[in-house]
């Protein structure tokens, strides 16, 4: 590995030569995704192993590792984690009615959240020990699944629906046009850890927030989209 900075669970910053052989193999983690494995299982569903598959290649391949190098890919993490596997949790594990909180306070609790771990203080405090690295996965996928429990498990509200989700496409554009047009780099984790990527580290700072800013909106807007398609539609649903 490179003599660089680490991220405390994920390792050392990897040299590209060295990246396919990354692979996070913590039999914790592991014995925790055969677990969801199990329930996957018990009740199988496209979006189920979709979940599945995507949490191993967050946590286990060398996607992790990764992380450790660039801010840009830490991004993609956090999106594919609370763009992605968060609805497709709530799709297949359905839980009983759309939950108690409302949208509005589901909208700022995701977004003050996001902004949180990507202020450079708590980024770097969450990577530099174990608990904070999970501390921070948790509070990011929580948060993200209850927003999209409200949005798609009450079809019947697709106003409220279509505002929550436009509400969040708008905050997230805004961190991820703030990453990108940022005059310096953020985050001294990432300073030494570029170079062998052939990016600077702003470089790398406005690859993730163009990542954050374009396709990690794609899954809030396509849900927008047909959130839209029903307010337009004439009876109950479109009210």
């Amino acid at each position: 590995m490179a003599d660089t900075p680490s991220v405390a669970y994920c390792g050392p910053a990897p040299l590209p030569a060295e990246l396919l052989a990354a692979w996070n193999l913590d039999p914790l983690l592991l014995a925790g995704l055969l677990l969801f494995g199990v329930a996957v299982a018990r009740r199988p569903s496209p979006p189920g192993w979709a979940a599945l598959a995507l949490m191993i290649f967050i946590f286990v391949s060398p996607l992790c590792a990764l992380t450790a190098a660039l801010f840009s890919a830490r991004v993609v993490h956090h999106v594919l984690l609370v763009a992605v596997v968060a609805p497709l949790l709530v799709l297949a594990f359905p839980p009983r009615g759309p939950g108690r909180l409302p949208l509005p306070l589901l909208v700022i609790a995701h977004a003050a959240i996001l902004w949180f771990w990507h202020a450079p203080g708590p980024y770097s405090w969450a990577l530099a020990t174990v608990p904070g690295y999970w501390l921070m996965q948790a509070t990011l996928l929580l948060p993200a699944w209850a927003l999209w429990r409200g949005v798609l498990m009450a079809p019947e509200r697709p106003v409220a629906g279509l505002t929550a989700l436009i509400a969040t496409v708008a905050q997230m554009g805004m961190l991820g046009a703030l990453l990108t047009f940022a005059p310096a780099p953020l985050y001294a984790l990432h300073l030494a850890t570029t170079a062998p990527w052939r990016l600077s580290p702003l470089a790398d700072q406005q690859l993730g927030g163009l990542v954050m800013w374009a396709p990690g909106l794609l899954p809030y807007l396509l849900v927008a989209l047909h959130a839209g398609r029903r307010v337009l539609e004439p009876g109950p649903a479109g009210r």
